[in-house]
């Protein structure tokens, strides 16, 4: 059926040249902007990628071709004496499963402790949420030291103990904040239709709010699992040396401790490269499958208010 009174907004951007659309010139620009900023991509994530298959050469490399230089993204001199010796030195085995027990549970206690103090701080119409959030942003710039931290650590009798590596960094407050700005973006309407349908506030939140909160919590996953995975200072304060997680004992083989041990020196120059490949490993292993999420989480928990 025809209609004269009715103007296509195709035939309305039909330009002079040729009859065609302007919606070409706009694909052609388009197009142009792509090819731009998938180089500029590219050139970013070679500078980023380099210095870890950097690293990873240097580690498969020879000593000889370390000191020499002639250590490029491609190892010279190929063997594995520096992983050997990592892992041949000392419980490695054993600091690897600490450090993975130190981890999973730190990452699931701090997550739980976590969004339970990020979800009522998210609720405005509270009116103590207005004089707690001052209180817990104050820690963020503010902290007892390091001698009452410690003193409270021992006299508690958690020296030497899990506890003690967990508990002082389990809540961050900058990922609370994180948090409280992602859970206040849930709609009311689905909290409110839960209470409709006889869940408490706590049968909400976990019901509810966490299920639409998949973003921030991989997010937060991540963020507490690397901070778990890389710390080492809490096991130089507070554990015995059973109890150290990988990372310190990787920092142990830094500083120089075994300098006198003769296979120390011989992969000395290679050594810090082998300890970091062997430290962010896991960790890069995990990060593809969530990488969607920390995405959506920073973006999501970053701008909502």
């Amino acid at each position: 059926m025809k209609n004269d009174g009715f103007k296509s907004p195709l035939r309305s951007r039909r330009g002079a040249v040729g009859g065609r659309p302007l919606r070409v010139r706009e694909n052609m620009g388009y197009q142009v902007f792509l090819v731009v900023n998938t180089i500029i991509m590219i050139l970013i994530s070679a500078a980023t990628l380099y210095p870890f298959l950097y690293l990873v050469s240097q580690s498969l490399s020879s000593e000889k071709a370390i000191v020499s230089g002639h250590v490029g993204l491609i190892p010279k001199g190929f063997n594995f004496d520096t992983y050997k010796f990592v892992l041949s030195k000392g419980d490695f085995l054993g600091y690897y499963k600490n450090t993975l027990i130190y981890t999973f549970v730190g990452t699931v206690l701090s997550l739980i402790f976590s969004s339970m103090l990020a979800y009522p701080l998210s609720k405005t119409e509270l009116k103590v949420v207005k004089f707690l959030t001052p209180f817990i942003i104050f820690t963020m710039y503010f902290g007892g030291g390091l001698i009452p931290n410690y003193v409270l650590v021992v006299r508690l009798g958690l020296k030497n103990t899990m506890a003690a590596f967990i508990l002082p960094m389990m809540i961050s407050t900058y990922y609370v904040l994180l948090m409280k700005s992602f859970f206040a973006g849930t709609p009311k309407d689905l909290e409110e239709a839960g209470e409709l349908d006889g869940l408490n506030k706590f049968g909400v939140f976990v019901r509810i709010v966490l299920p639409l909160s998949k973003p921030i919590i991989a997010t937060m996953t991540l963020f507490y699992a690397c901070m778990y995975w890389n710390n080492w200072y809490q096991a130089f304060l507070y554990l015995r040396k059973e109890k150290w997680p990988v990372a310190y004992y990787l920092q142990t083989i830094i500083r120089g401790q075994g300098a006198n041990d003769p296979d120390a020196q011989q992969v000395a120059t290679n050594i810090k490269s082998c300890s970091m490949v062997l430290t962010v490993l896991p960790i890069i292993c995990v990060y593809p499958f969530i990488q969607k999420y920390y995405v959506q989480g920073m973006m999501l928990g970053g701008v909502k208010e």
